[in-house]
């Protein structure tokens, strides 16, 4: 049973992207040339992973302008509902998809990996020594589940009564979910006020001296200057629990210096995680599965500089099989398969 307070609704995040294909003399849409790609795709879900679908969208757009994407974000639940529903083409999923939703029909393509974060009002009255201090995982434990933390003298061993006001996402998500997996639960033992979206937690962590959140990196950090949003700080995990944040442990000042700690493993997983879009069946629509197709290639190269990222060429190539592409082979591999050609051809000329 979920256990808010209270409910603050936020927008849904939204964007359709599409293509003017207008004719050079202006009289309406021009005519495609035979064989080009033409169609419809649309995607809804997961926050996370919203902001590097529209750059995927738009890259696309830009070689297939016969293509139009819609793109609506509104919580890893949704996403998944609707590509089981057929309402979209693909969902946008931000939490390991259960066995019960691939017995059902997902079919789930590995795109990108990012993670949640805390974060709290940069003008919290304590917030020197909580950056000093850090977040274990005993203390979100005790903010997020039980409730037994009220105060930031609880959070930070002292006797101050500055109550701590704590928020969580109020829709199915996968942010609230990985978040949950990380204290060693589920989204719906979650306490704390609901807010709707990652746009939403983070705005009423802004306008909250004294709360504390959690979001996903994109929402946490401004992507044109890298550093946190105004406002947010994040809260760091001290990952061995000695009580303060180590020199290895501090890597939370811009958002490319978080994105080197996931990608080394030294954030911990959960809270990073993941992130998928899932279909109902395999994909048939020429479109999408074009659109699949260049996500697991080319569309590879904006992960980092958006902000996310990139996965390893295995879980790509899991993607590329399930759409009957077989993967590019391994340079690597071909070179050393030639080496060992050459070598044999010079045993050859030796007998």
């Amino acid at each position: 049973m979920r256990k808010y307070v209270k409910v603050i609704p936020a927008l849904v995040a939204s964007v359709v992207l599409f293509s003017s294909l207008t004719s050079c003399g202006g009289r309406g849409r021009r005519q495609l040339a035979e064989g080009e790609l033409s169609g419809n795709i649309s995607l809804s879900g997961a926050f996370a992973l919203y902001p590097l679908a529209v750059k995927w969208a738009e890259e696309f757009q830009k070689m297939h302008p016969g293509v139009r994407i819609d793109i609506s974000a509104g919580g890893a639940g949704k996403g998944m509902m609707d590509a089981l529903a057929n309402v979209v083409d693909l969902g946008m999923v931000s939490r390991d998809v259960q066995p019960a939703e691939e017995e059902n029909g997902a079919v789930v393509f590995a795109v990108a990996k990012d993670a949640v974060v805390a974060t709290v009002n940069a003008e919290n009255p304590f917030i020197g020594e909580l950056l000093r201090r850090g977040l274990t995982r005993e203390t979100a434990v005790k903010l997020w589940v039980t409730g037994e933390y009220r105060t930031w003298g609880e959070v930070l061993g002292t006797s101050d009564n500055t109550p701590v006001h704590v928020y969580t996402r109020s829709d199915a998500c996968g942010a609230a979910e990985t978040w949950a997996q990380w204290l060693g639960t589920t989204q719906e033992d979650l306490g704390g006020t609901g807010v709707f979206g990652d746009p939403g937690v983070a705005s009423a962590v802004q306008k909250d001296k004294l709360a504390i959140g959690l979001n996903n990196l994109s929402y946490a950090y401004d992507e044109g200057t890298r550093q946190p949003n105004p406002g947010i700080l994040v809260f760091p995990i001290d990952v061995d629990g000695n009580g303060r944040i180590d020199p290895e442990e501090d890597f939370y000042a811009t958002k490319d210096d978080i994105i080197a700690a996931i990608a080394a493993d030294i954030y911990p997983s959960p809270p990073a995680r993941d992130l998928f879009l899932v279909s109902g069946g395999v994909p048939q629509k020429p479109a999408v599965v074009e659109f699949l197709k260049y996500i697991l290639t080319e569309g590879q190269q904006y992960n980092v500089p958006i902000g996310y990222i990139g996965l390893s060429q295995e879980k790509l190539d899991a993607g590329l099989t399930l759409l009957g592409v077989e993967p590019a082979p391994d340079p690597a591999q071909e070179s050393v398969a030639d080496g060992d050609g050459e070598a044999d051809a010079a045993d050859e000329l030796e007998l």
